[in-house]
């Protein structure tokens, strides 16, 4: 058994920045990541951070931003408290010195760019390629500091917690982590558990997301016993570069904010019919626009096109994108981009409040596993990275402030009654037949029918993993899969019980919208028997 102050899952923006600030304050850290420190959705992040720096800008304009984008399930404590804290945030990162892009003409001497649903130019950048820059900045001081210790190909088989060890006086004590160099779970020890694992996109056929966002946070939080909230908003990204070769390329949303138009194969543009705001509409009405227009007349994708706005422009803004679409045989500065939507954010998770605190004693939940309130029904473009830096700060805060406590001795992982598994297929061909129906039955548009049968074949596919599980020797494959299947659940339950149509949840069964906005919320039964460390939980409200 391995014993630090702080346990934390997850090496993304929130996840690094938490335990800098910890270990900056004396805590020993253990940094779980299961691949490198530097493989995380926030590396991925183009666009850049939302913040109020402009004298022109402010608060109350952001947070309307933020609200409208939400589609009226915004938590407005939530939302304010972030906004808020945006300036310090960003100030954080320029102190560590991330290399965000300069523009000496400006407030803060940063240039600052314009997203769809905002009002004003508010996002700080480093290129078209933030995520990035922030986190080889960051990571390079998280591999430097002594009281953080760091353990790449680790992944989180399960929390451990009071209930399910006999011990109902404990919250959160640790976790069952898979080294998966060795193949064996080890017993990480930690009075305070902090998720940071990010979403669950690989849960759908095309994302955007890397192939570490399998939901693990969300469903070990689940399982352990903790609510989850609005887990039906997936946001769809409208502008994932559609090429045989270009495996979840993301096409940012600040081209569309510098000008980009988006247009049919024959050139018409088609954003001004279904949104006055057009091209600079809110992610959901443009990705919806553009599912529509592709089924409508059978196209395979739409065409992002910049080709009107001066090349050394392009390749100075957006110079990852030009040299990506180059290697394709795309010249942005001259042709359109191809362009389809995809999974791209998960607005719902584990439920916190404003210190990243959930329903469990000791566990934090942070960045995109978490559920804040903030995003509502529809992320706002570039809150994502603000809402890691603000929940990061407030969640450090809070567990700085905790009364020591004395780690009990926890039972080591039983493989006794499990044998090596005799065939991988069932795995791989489940994993497949998930991420097809999840796309086919619970993508941008959804109904009744399709919701029913996305939920049959979930508890089919439920059934044959734990069955696995309980038989045989865990693996990366089988740990992501049976948590991509609860995620899923979590999902689709929680879709059935929106009776309208919201934000990124459309619906044609109700194609409405109600007069009240109320968020959805699914509470867990505990297993059966809490002594049995590999009893599910049904995922049932």
């Amino acid at each position: 058994m391995q014993t630090f102050d702080v346990l934390v899952l997850g090496s993304g923006l929130a996840g690094q920045a938490l335990s800098l600030r910890l270990a900056e304050a004396g805590r020993q850290v253990a940094l779980i990541t299961k691949l490198k420190l530097e493989d995380s959705a926030s590396s991925w992040a183009q666009g850049g951070v939302a913040a109020v720096l402009d004298d022109e800008d402010s608060i109350e304009a952001h947070l309307r931003d933020t609200l409208v984008a939400g589609a009226g399930l915004c938590d407005l404590e939530a939302s304010r408290f972030v906004v808020e804290n945006g300036r310090r945030a960003i100030e954080w990162l320029i102190a560590r010195g991330v290399p965000f892009t300069r523009d000496e003409g400006s407030a803060l001497g940063y240039h600052l760019t314009r997203e769809g649903g905002h009002s004003h130019r508010r996002i700080v950048h480093a290129a078209d390629a933030t995520g990035s820059a922030i986190q080889m900045t960051l990571t390079g001081q998280v591999k430097a500091h002594p009281n953080i210790h760091i353990f790449e190909r680790h992944l989180a088989v399960d929390l451990i917690v009071g209930w399910k060890i006999g011990r109902p006086d404990l919250g959160c004590a640790g976790a069952y982590v898979l080294d998966l160099d060795d193949d064996q779970v080890d017993t990480f020890s930690a009075p305070v558990v902090a998720l940071a694992t990010g979403g669950a996109g690989k849960v759908y056929l095309y994302t955007t997301n890397p192939d570490t966002a399998t939901g693990d946070g969300i469903a070990m939080a689940w399982r352990a016993g903790c609510r989850v909230g609005n887990m039906e908003f997936i946001q769809f990204h409208p502008t994932c570069l559609y090429h045989p070769h270009a495996k979840s390329f993301l096409i940012t949303e600040a081209m569309r904010g510098e000008g980009g138009l988006l247009r049919l194969p024959d050139g018409e543009r088609f954003m001004p019919a279904h949104d006055e705001r057009a091209e600079l509409a809110p992610r959901d009405v443009v990705a919806r626009a553009i599912d529509y227009e592709m089924k409508k007349r059978g196209l395979d994708c739409v065409y992002l096109d910049v080709s009107h706005k001066p090349a050394d422009f392009l390749i100075s803004h957006f110079p990852n994108i030009h040299a990506r679409c180059l290697e394709l045989g795309i010249d942005i500065t001259r042709q359109p981009i191809p362009v389809v939507p995809a999974a791209h954010y998960t607005c719902g998770g584990v439920r916190v409040d404003h210190r990243a605190r959930t329903d469990v004693d000791g566990l934090y939940a942070l960045g995109e596993t978490s559920y804040t309130g903030l995003h509502g029904a529809n992320r706002l473009a570039s809150n994502s990275l603000l809402e890691c830096l603000v929940y990061a700060e407030s969640a450090a805060q809070d567990i700085l402030a905790r009364s020591p406590q004395a780690q009990p001795d926890l039972p080591a992982w039983d493989e006794s009654r499990v044998t090596d598994a005799d065939e991988e297929v069932v795995i791989a061909h489940n994993w497949d037949e998930l991420r097809r129906f999840m796309w086919d039955y619970v993508g941008i548009v959804r109904t009744n029918k399709r919701l029913e049968r996305a939920l049959h074949r979930i508890r089919l596919l439920e059934r044959e993993i734990d069955e696995y599980y309980a038989n045989f020797r865990i693996s990366n494959d089988l740990i992501e899969l049976r948590n991509l299947v609860l995620t899923a659940h979590l999902i689709v339950r929680s879709a059935m019980q929106r009776h309208e149509s919201r934000g990124l949840h459309f619906s044609r069964d109700y194609p409405e919208t109600s007069a009240t906005a109320m968020p959805t919320i699914l509470r867990p039964r505990r297993a059966r028997h809490p002594e049995d460390l590999h009893a599910p939980l049904a995922a049932d409200a």
